[in-house]
């Protein structure tokens, strides 16, 4: 048991992994209770830390009163709640000035997108979903990436303006393939999800598109962005729970507004970025099928 790794809730979000030993420091110095939930990996369910034989003595507390939020109460250690997103400073920096040159050198592209979405998705925190991991393999992607490269040198010899617009529809496609190559490598203690994502390429164009159209009137992007995160989040099939963007085109505007006028300076930049992304893991929640949001 001393192996085990553990999650407890707190204000309505998962913490953890902990190893056991750092779970019962928590017990002694107050912050894991008899009441607090608490789930490893083997048990059916969440579970109060009292009803636990051996973690804490004395026995179980008080019932535990509903965590706001959804933390878990179901089966399997799946529960509702709102997704968050950290990273360090400096691995952030280092990460992404390889990932940058491997793109400028086009042929370690492959191998640098698989790295940094590893490291990207290692950084996400999914209530009830310990351990998230990317299990994609660059030899999906390998085909795609030169391919398009060989597409793009041919159109550039080429002397047909209609060919640019082949060359847009292609990257928007590899755009779109990626998106169902993320959700379909998705896994949680090395088992894989069983995720997908289903909307359309017709769809994805069209959001794109209305997108860009929408940059004219300086500010309405913002509102399609949040609509489109919302039509992304409708379409990721396989989750127990419903996965529901709560994001406004407003908060979207103004954090946006506040992070390009910091990252002028250039050295806020990595702060603001996790500032940015950790605010959109905020606002993706898992929620109970059915349950109604602010749109």
């Amino acid at each position: 048991m001393s192996n085990r790794s553990w999650f407890y809730a707190s204000n309505g979000q998962q913490q953890g992994p902990f190893p056991e030993a750092q779970l019962r420091d928590l017990i002694t110095r107050g912050t894991v209770r008899p009441d607090t939930l608490v789930w490893s990996e083997g048990m059916s369910g969440w579970q109060r830390a009292g009803e636990i034989p051996s973690l804490i003595p004395g026995g179980s507390g008080a019932p535990a009163a509903p965590q706001p939020g959804g933390v878990p109460m179901g089966g399997g250690g799946y529960g509702g709640g709102p997704l968050s997103f950290d990273f360090g400073i400096w691995e952030f920096v280092w990460r992404s000035l390889v990932f940058l040159l491997g793109l400028l050198l086009l042929i370690p592209g492959p191998w640098v997108i698989l790295m940094y979405t590893r490291w990207l998705v290692s950084c996400a925190r999914v209530p009830g979903r310990p351990n998230l991991t990317f299990t994609g393999q660059v030899m999906t992607i390998l085909w795609w990436y030169f391919g398009a490269i060989v597409l793009v040198i041919a159109i550039s010899y080429a002397d047909y303006p209609v060919l640019n617009l082949v060359e847009l529809l292609v990257q928007f496609a590899l755009y779109w393939l990626f998106i169902r190559w993320f959700f379909a490598n998705l896994a949680s203690e090395g088992q894989p999800l069983g995720t997908s994502f289903s909307g359309s390429f017709w769809a994805y164009l069209g959001w794109n598109i209305l997108g860009f159209l929408a940059i004219f009137t300086i500010i309405g992007w913002a509102w399609v962005y949040a609509a489109q995160m919302r039509w992304v989040c409708r379409n990721i099939q396989g989750t127990r729970r419903e996965v529901i963007f709560n994001g406004t085109g407003l908060e979207i505007l103004w954090r946006t507004i506040v992070a390009l006028l910091a990252s002028m300076f250039i050295i806020p930049i990595p702060w603001m970025y996790r500032w940015l992304t950790g605010w959109l893991a905020s606002q993706t929640v898992l929620a109970e099928r059915g349950t109604v949001t602010n749109a």
